[in-house]
């Protein structure tokens, strides 16, 4: 029969969000360019431009959650989504790798930057210790690790139950992380400018957190497509993908934890 299907590839149907979505971006990024040098137009802009980012993600996943209903997720396909998801969390692999490179340019070489002043961390400047919120946000995200694990293998055995708790608990935990963390700035005894430090620092640290709260909002969307009846244990890359992303966040704090809260602030006075 001619027209008729003979492979296992899913060839998506003409989709206008491709195109919307590039046009929110640019929106987006135009209108805080305007922002950033103050026209009035700025935050006009770029926030129609994130709406607009925003409208167009939550149509676009929405589309493919209808197409694995609809029995367009065949194994090949989902094989190639997740070398897709792969291939994205080794990206975000090296965009945390460039605010590691600039702290360790920074401290391992401090006389070879002005602004350092031949010591690190730099003269004057006190660090929070790792021993307190920074090591109960550490016990945290490692929580967080078993019980979206947990929530995992409740579904690849049918329970639908451990599901909804692994992912209740995983989200909880994201939140208390976030909440430590936001107390843990505003109580910061040093600042995001002025400084190699509390630059390399917060951008560091501000990026992951940024990731936690993805990672939460990806696990949340989880939750409540598992109280509507998604995912098998067959089928359920919409899942698995959030768990990667959170097994990813889970390794990038321990980095962060190790390299920038304990061994960048060695011998440093502590914050009171």
């Amino acid at each position: 029969m001619a027209g008729a299907k003979n492979h296992d590839y899913h060839l998506v149907e003409p989709d206008p969000w491709p195109l919307i979505g590039a046009f929110s971006a640019l929106a987006l990024f135009g209108g805080l360019v305007m922002w950033f040098h103050d026209n009035r137009y700025g935050p006009i802009v770029a926030g129609i431009g994130l709406a607009s980012v925003l409208f167009t993600m939550y149509n676009w996943w929405r589309n493919t959650v209808i197409e694995a209903h609809e029995g367009y997720h065949t194994p090949v396909v989902q094989l190639h989504l997740r070398y897709g998801m792969i291939l994205f969390i080794a990206s975000e692999v090296m965009f945390f790798l460039a605010w590691f490179w600039a702290f360790f340019d920074s401290s391992l070489f401090p006389s070879a930057v002005d602004a350092v002043g031949g010591v690190w961390p730099p003269k004057g400047i006190e660090v929070l210790t790792p021993w307190g919120f920074p090591l109960l946000n550490t016990l945290i995200l490692l929580c967080s690790g078993t019980t979206v694990t947990y929530a995992h293998h409740s579904l690849i055995h049918g329970d639908r139950h451990g599901l909804k708790l692994g992912l209740w608990l995983t989200i909880l935990l994201g939140l208390t992380f976030t909440s430590i963390q936001a107390w843990e700035y505003a109580h910061a005894p040093f600042a995001f400018k002025g400084n190699i430090y509390g630059a390399t620092f917060f951008m560091a640290t501000g990026f992951h957190g940024f990731h936690v709260i993805v990672g939460t909002i990806f696990l949340t969307v989880c939750l409540i497509r598992s109280y509507k009846g998604d995912f098998t244990p067959r089928q359920h890359f919409g899942f698995e993908a959030a768990a990667w992303y959170w097994h990813f966040v889970d390794v990038v704090w321990l980095f962060l934890f190790t390299s920038i809260y304990v061994w960048g602030g060695w011998g440093a006075p502590h914050a009171g």
